[in-house]
């Protein structure tokens, strides 16, 4: 029987689709452009001016704009005095540096496009690429299954962990971790043998991060999963 992983990433996802979801209010969007648009901090009254909403309106769904995230808050004195008489600092918005960014399945190009990079760069000084890749690819895994180490359960129960959170949509099943989802599933069917050896580098890193010496990373492509499974050895 398969068992499907659930992990952290998955509440992040919920968060994600939560801030997209803020958005789908007419009035909180217009709000959040009016903010956007001004390329600095908006105090209430002007945003409420600029969507053409109530004061109290623009208030609410502003605040609700930094609870999701999407807008943070700073206070200054928009007179630019200070000291007694001049007034209580005013509460103003400004877009948050957090990025938004929801598809399903999940895909992570962001971090395929910086192995290669980092590749690349290494490659510069000297190195060959192809195994620059490869040494690249299995440290960013090792750095991953690092920060699951400690977690708890047999090897091929951890490993589905830590892959989950890499967006891998593990199963295990029949003694070995099923990869439903490739993160880079539309580089790797333009450039399959580079991005499977991506693959296999990362989620042998992440087996190495772990410590799991009962198990190991081996390529095995199916139509209809990743390139790569986690088998006991």
């Amino acid at each position: 029987m398969a068992t499907t992983v659930k992990t952290r990433e998955a509440r992040t996802m919920d968060d994600e689709i939560e801030a997209i979801a803020a958005l789908g209010d007419p009035v909180r969007r217009k709000l959040y452009e009016v903010v956007v648009a001004e390329g600095r901090p908006v105090g209430r009254e002007e945003a409420a001016a600029g969507a053409a909403v109530p004061l109290h309106t623009a208030r609410f769904h502003l605040d609700r704009l930094v609870e999701e995230g999407l807008l943070e808050v700073e206070y200054r004195r928009l007179t630019g005095r200070s000291g007694p008489g001049a007034g209580r600092p005013a509460k103003l918005y400004r877009r948050s540096a957090r990025e938004v960014a929801v598809s399903l399945p999940r895909r992570n190009y962001d971090l395929v496009g910086s192995i290669l990079a980092a590749a690349v760069e290494r490659s510069l000084e000297g190195g060959e690429l192809a195994e620059a890749l490869r040494q690249e690819a299995r440290a960013r895994g090792r750095k991953v299954g690092t920060a699951y180490a400690e977690s708890a359960g047999a090897e091929l129960e951890r490993t589905a962990t830590a892959l989950a959170g890499e967006g891998f949509e593990p199963t295990v099943a029949d003694e070995e971790v099923c990869l439903r989802n490739c993160p880079f599933d539309s580089l790797a069917r333009a450039h399959t043998q580079l991005v499977c050896g991506v693959n296999l580098g990362f989620v042998g890193g992440v087996v190495e991060g772990l410590g799991c010496s009962g198990v190991e990373a081996r390529l095995a492509p199916a139509e209809d999963r990743c390139c790569v499974v986690v088998a006991a050895h």
